[in-house]
């Protein structure tokens, strides 16, 4: 176990930033999992812009990659395009 001052804070920080992404990204994951279930095509725009966002910020901070961030958003697309 480490016992240097730094390292302690790190240890610190790695653990609250491990806890802020996995709760960016299951919160992501239901908000897709919320617009591939809604068959209205307004309300399913509107959300959709959202998810968008939530994605490409995911992919910024490196917690998905960019090439699953942009397969999730074309996929979206399609079916919001479909409905």
């Amino acid at each position: 176990m480490a016992n240097h001052k730094s390292a302690l804070k790190r240890i610190r920080s790695n653990e609250a930033k491990r806890l802020r992404n996995k709760y960016q990204h299951k919160t992501t994951r239901n908000a897709v999992r919320k617009l591939r279930a809604i068959e209205d095509k307004k309300e399913a725009e509107g959300m959709f812009s959202t998810v968008v966002s939530m994605l490409d910020k995911l992919a910024k901070n490196n917690i998905i990659h960019k090439n699953k961030a942009a397969n999730l958003k074309s996929k979206l697309a399609k079916h919001v395009a479909a409905l």
